[in-house]
């Protein structure tokens, strides 16, 4: 599924509801909730904070799912179309850091990491 499919898909999903698309700004908050959520389960599986013994295991790949799904949405209502910004934002990555990091293969960079 391209980025376009995904859109068309969210917003078939939303539009089937009386509600519809909730504002912006909730939709930020949702965004903030889906990250932290992302950020907790990734503490517990590469950082020092465990889990409780009754604690369920977390899916890191459900929770990227759950940040994408509210990006759509808000790309979705504010008419923006994420496949056109991914191919800008990748453009603008290779063009701004195609000499930042040392290459595998050798090739030209400053070899700085991170």
């Amino acid at each position: 599924m391209d980025l376009h499919d995904a859109q068309q898909h969210v917003d078939r999903y939303i539009s089937q509801f009386e509600l519809g698309y909730f504002p912006p700004l909730v939709n930020l908050a949702r965004l903030a909730e889906e990250v932290g959520e992302l950020a907790r389960e990734l503490n517990h599986q590469f950082g020092p904070k465990t889990k409780k013994a009754d604690e369920p295991e977390g899916d890191i790949a459900l929770e990227l799912g759950d940040i994408l799904f509210v990006v759509i949405v808000l790309a979705n209502q504010l008419g923006i179309d994420l496949q056109q910004a991914m191919e800008q934002t990748l453009r603008k990555y290779e063009v701004r850091d195609a000499e930042r990091w040392e290459r595998k293969d050798g090739g030209a960079g400053e070899g700085v990491k991170g």
